[in-house]
């Protein structure tokens, strides 16, 4: 498919994948690549290795292989370097332009020793009636990664910045509309951008100076229409500026710890804070990384089992904690039958994020009454203050 004047996407469609190393992909994926026909001929990031054969076939339609002369390697990783050594059996004349660190990177992977030509941020190769420019972006989301921009196109080809994990037939955002885009977009940056707001502020930064009109990441749809909407997303994740709304996750034994989260909920609530309640028995830990992106109350609960909270509670503080999402407000609440250690343990990992904790964690042993809940119910009232 043409997306520009003499630039192709060449990519694959995974529509059966549904779990990408941890993080659930209930709508698929696709693998972009880009094929760029001027003076030289330039394949951009390949594809994850098992789609080589429909990737191969995609670029020959287009051009033979002993007519490529570059591949830009954007960023290592294999869903997008999977299929270098394949293209490079195929067409061992081209030189791969990348990074030092994806120098390093590539050759750590595949053990080749392949026509590397890496190039530093801010330069830019002519390839006849384009010029190619390379802008290196840190930790967004590895060491190795940066962007290519094409000035004359005013398009940008960011690799892992700005995607969405979606399989669909259609390549452009309004083709699946703001709605579901915004959703896939923010889950994506939940799951792998959120550490690193700060790379990703200096790289909105350095892409503010350019004019761009089509944004074509390596997975999921190309943006052509939603970018301003975009790009106020991605100031505001980067930033971590949340909405005054309430995330409630807890796990439960035998259902006094839900019933106490009920009760927060239905203070909140009454407090007028949108609320989102998740189950950990039944949500996945990376869609409720999409309900932390935004929220500004963060509660969690678990009951106390063998002197600690339950290990899917603990498990899930862990992938949290690797994510870093900071200026949050948090609470922990939980039911218990002699020890009661989770409540204290669920705080500390709060505080250990250097989130504001301003009520101290509640726990009732065994089934909490109904004056209990009513106090808990008004417990949730106060930390709605603590927010507005």
């Amino acid at each position: 498919m043409e997306i520009k004047p003499g630039i192709h996407w060449i990519g694959a469609i995974d529509w059966n994948l549904r779990d990408f190393h941890g993080y659930v992909t209930q709508r698929g994926s696709t693998y972009n690549s880009y094929l760029i026909l001027d003076e030289k001929k330039v394949v951009v990031d390949t594809v994850k290795k098992h789609l080589a054969k429909e990737w191969l076939a995609n670029i020959e339609r287009l051009v033979d292989f002993d007519q490529i002369d570059y591949i830009v390697s954007n960023h290592v990783e294999m869903d997008h370097s999977g299929s270098l050594p394949v293209l490079m059996e195929l067409a061992p004349q081209a030189k791969i332009i990348t990074s030092v660190h994806g120098e390093r990177g590539l050759k750590r992977h595949y053990k080749k020793e392949w026509d590397f030509k890496t190039v530093q941020s801010n330069s830019s190769m002519n390839i006849g009636k384009r010029t190619l420019t390379f802008v290196h972006t840190a930790m967004v989301h590895w060491p190795d990664n940066m962007v290519t921009y094409i000035a004359e196109d005013k398009l940008l080809l960011p690799n892992d910045a700005f995607g969405q994990h979606i399989a669909h037939s259609q390549r452009f955002d309004n083709d699946v509309g703001w709605d579901i885009i915004r959703e896939e977009a923010a889950k994506y940056y939940a799951n792998i951008v959120l550490p690193y707001g700060l790379q990703v502020q200096k790289a909105i930064e350095a892409l503010g100076t350019l004019d761009i009109d089509m944004i074509a990441p390596s997975h999921g749809q190309i943006w052509r229409t939603y970018i301003p909407k975009l790009l106020e997303e991605y100031h505001k994740w980067a930033n971590n500026i949340c909405q005054d709304k309430a995330l409630v996750v807890y796990d439960t034994m035998w259902g006094s710890t839900e019933k106490m989260a009920h009760a927060i909920k239905d203070g909140l609530i009454e407090a007028k804070i949108p609320t989102t309640v998740r189950s950990l028995k039944h949500s996945h830990h990376s869609d409720i990384m999409t309900d932390v992106l935004d929220s500004k109350l963060l509660i969690f609960g678990s009951p106390t089992i063998n002197n600690g909270m339950l290990p899917s509670m603990g498990g899930f503080l862990t992938y949290l904690k690797g994510l870093k999402p900071q200026n949050r407000v948090g609470f922990a609440f939980g039911s218990y039958g002699w020890g009661g250690q989770a409540t204290g343990q669920i705080e500390e990992e709060m505080k250990t994020l250097k989130w504001e904790v301003p009520i101290p964690s509640v726990r009732h042993q065994y089934i909490p009454d109904d004056e209990e809940l009513i106090n808990i119910k008004n417990t949730a009232m106060k930390l709605a203050e603590s927010i507005k």
